[in-house]
């Protein structure tokens, strides 16, 4: 009996020593004082890339702090280069980090590549099409180790705006990086838009700064009513630098995100990319605490409704901000003001 009740205990303890790595990872952890190592690859140092990464670290740690876990976070950004995005990626899996987070779609690819055979785990986010891109097989059931958030365009929904504020618009002029995976759906969106209504449009493409100004330069002397550009990161890379050429020539400017508006553009329509960044963190802790499969956790699409106007430009063009307010405001879910400033930050400040 003596030595039954030795072995009962035996097995006890080693049932119970066998559990207990179990409760460190994977499944419910929240509380245990579990540190998560994550890496985080910026795209390229943009108002818009930096306001997602910006509120993705703010929001895990609050969630860290809810939930008695660390979120120790590497941060990067490649700054347009693939071959630093690939030494940054490999950093990150040298580190043996528990998520990729890939800000941009080049990024998201890149990881994509790099972790197929390692089961590492990938949230993307500002993935404007990520079907196209074949980043995931659908919105609802991604496949595969990536999910992750996305800034689709309603590209109908700013020609709409175009022709509510300038209804005698008779050409408009195109302003976008032809390789970024980004713009290729909306630019296509919009010529088909304006083709069915007998609208001449101008393309003008650029892939660094020197030929964003020239682009700009070429668009204000092509007798464009009005320009367009989609979330493009290049053009918004340099874009603090050619809004006043706009300004200058009277050429209002939409574009696809707030940030453009923030730095000079006369509106920016789109996601909130502070919302898109705290999003993409609520899925990497539904991942990691949750131990949600990312194959079947579905993109988190946005509704592209917000209107951002800059104020200062709006007056600079000669538009009464009151007027285009009550022209947007039937076509969008909300209409906001914004002044210039470099970086988001600049206007707490």
């Amino acid at each position: 009996m003596k030595n039954l009740t030795l072995k009962k205990t035996l097995t006890l303890c080693l049932a119970l020593a066998l559990c207990l790595p179990l409760a460190a990872c994977g499944g419910e952890k929240a509380g245990d004082g579990t540190t998560y190592k994550i890496g985080i690859c910026n795209y390229v140092d943009d108002a818009s890339l930096n306001q997602i990464n910006e509120n993705i670290q703010a929001r895990l740690k609050e969630i860290g702090a809810e939930k008695g876990v660390t979120f120790a976070v590497s941060y990067d950004n490649a700054n347009a280069d693939a071959a630093v995005m690939n030494q940054i990626i490999a950093g990150f899996r040298a580190d043996k980090v528990d998520l990729m987070v890939g800000i941009a779609t080049p990024v998201a690819m890149a990881m994509q590549a790099a972790t197929e055979d390692s089961g590492i785990p990938v949230v993307f986010s500002a993935v404007s099409d990520p079907v196209s891109a074949q980043l995931v097989d659908s919105l609802t059931a991604p496949g595969g180790n990536l999910t992750g958030t996305s800034d689709y365009l309603d590209t109908n929904s700013v020609m709409n705006l175009i022709f509510a504020a300038q209804p005698d618009a008779k050409k408009i002029g195109f302003l976008y990086d032809i390789g970024q995976d980004s713009s290729a759906t909306p630019i296509a969106h919009a010529k088909e838009y304006l083709t069915a209504r007998n609208i001449e449009y101008v393309e003008r493409t650029a892939t660094n700064a020197g030929e964003v100004m020239l682009a700009a330069r070429a668009l204000a002397g092509d007798g464009v009513d009005a320009v367009f550009t989609p979330t493009d990161n290049t053009i918004m890379k340099s874009y603090f630098a050619i809004y006043e050429i706009f300004v200058e020539a009277g050429i209002p400017h939409y574009t696809g995100a707030d940030s453009f508006a923030l730095n000079g553009a006369f509106l920016g329509y789109g996601v909130d990319y502070a919302n898109l960044g705290r999003e993409t963190a609520g899925m990497i802790a539904r991942i990691l605490l949750e131990g949600e499969d990312p194959a079947q956790l579905p993109v988190k699409t946005f509704n592209n409704g917000t209107a951002t106007v800059n104020t200062e430009t709006c007056a600079a063009l000669g538009f009464d901000y009151a007027e285009i307010e009550a022209l947007f405001v039937p076509l969008c879910t909300k209409v906001q003001t914004i002044t210039t400033a470099e970086d988001f930050g600049d206007l707490e400040g």
